[in-house]
């Protein structure tokens, strides 16, 4: 058994040796061999990635595995498979095209066993080049969140949870009373690793074939934290890259955060803390679902087919699931006043508000040029 697993989903990341980068920086951490594994999963990529990922097999064997996925379920799907066949009491997930700092595995296990925390985070950076320089520092948490768990930490983490990938978590945090068996866990290596006939188990943590599968889940597993511990350091390199899926606007990617909205509903209700949490669920809810799917989809740039259809149902729903989401006090302090009026004016008339948009938008295009 390992103290800890790692999980790297991987699409099409061969390129620009993104991959190499990333996989480096895991198969080169400061924990001694046999403390942990890497499981690469490879979500049916059409570059060389599984390539890449089997070399690092042979070099790092009992370290690194690389595992294919035949069936291509986004990030969700693959993080299910390395779920499936994790071992560790410590699961960790980095995005294959970012990377890491030598100790940062380390670190995090060791303030974990200084403190007994459950999870344990820490800041991330920005940056736009392969390299350990320091780019730009983004505040993951905060120490107000930190220390034994009660009613007010929660609100507060789960308001701003920060990264999922900028965390380590105890198993039980990720699979509650629904965690794998170790013959189960044997049955998923034996298949993915060995060749074996199928009696792997799957159980879908994640959603799968959507984006923003970790806003869909992540209100669960904070609210299951015990005690939470982060260092105010950024250990985490963020690599920012014009096809990362933060900077990509399409249709899918839209409709994905609806999904992932609603999602956040349902996890809600089905675990039985959506009253006691309605404030803060109700403000996560606007803003994924809502208003950052709005202002996405409105910029004539974007070229969203039925732009004007799409936004108005999108309206239509957030005011039949929260009519009075306006007055909710997480949203009159934190959304912009601008985006706050343009929201007032969509909840009375969605064709005003359309209209004004977009000539507000053009002529504001107009005087960049």
């Amino acid at each position: 058994m390992h103290k800890l697993s790692v999980i790297v989903p991987v699409y099409n990341m061969a390129s620009d040796q993104k991959l190499n980068y990333c996989l480096d920086s895991l198969v080169n951490q400061t924990l001694p061999d046999g403390s942990y594994e890497i499981i690469a999963v490879d979500d049916c990529s059409t570059d060389n990635s599984l390539d890449i990922m089997k070399d690092y097999e042979k070099k790092y064997p009992g370290k690194f595995m690389a595992i294919h996925s035949e069936v291509n379920h986004h990030q969700g799907g693959a993080k299910n498979i390395g779920l499936s066949i994790a071992e560790g009491e410590w699961i960790g997930f980095i995005d294959a095209d970012d990377w890491v700092t030598p100790d940062y595995y380390e670190r995090l296990l060791q303030k974990a066993e200084e403190t007994g925390a459950d999870m344990v985070g820490c800041d991330y950076q920005l940056t736009e080049e392969h390299s350990m320089k320091e780019g730009q520092r983004v505040p993951n948490n905060n120490s107000e969140q930190t220390g034994i768990m009660d009613t007010d930490k929660y609100k507060k983490l789960l308001l701003d949870t920060g990264s999922l990938v900028v965390k380590i978590y105890k198993r039980y945090l990720i699979f509650g009373d629904n965690d794998y068996t170790q013959a189960e866990t044997k049955a998923n290596r034996d298949y993915y690793l060995n060749g074996a006939d199928k009696t792997s188990v799957m159980k879908k943590v994640f959603p799968e074939d959507i984006f923003y599968e970790d806003n869909a889940i992540s209100n669960t597993w904070m609210l299951r934290v015990q005690h939470f511990e982060y260092i105010p350091e950024p250990l985490y390199y963020y690599y920012q890259h014009q096809s990362s899926t933060v900077h990509t606007i399409s249709r899918k990617n839209l409709e994905d955060r609806v999904v992932a909205g609603r999602m956040i509903m349902q996890e809600a209700k089905e675990q039985g803390y959506l009253e006691e949490y309605k404030d803060e669920i109700e403000f996560m809810f606007t803003v994924l679902f809502y208003v950052n799917t709005l202002f996405s989809a409105m910029p004539r740039k974007q070229h969203i087919k039925d732009a004007y259809s799409f936004c108005r149902a999108l309206g239509k729903e957030m005011k039949e699931t929260f009519p009075d989401f306006q007055n909710n006090k997480y949203y009159q302090e934190r959304v912009h006043a601008e985006e706050k009026k343009l929201i007032k004016m969509q909840m009375k008339s969605h064709l005003k508000f359309f209209v004004y948009y977009r000539l507000l938008w053009f002529y504001r295009n107009l005087r960049k040029h």
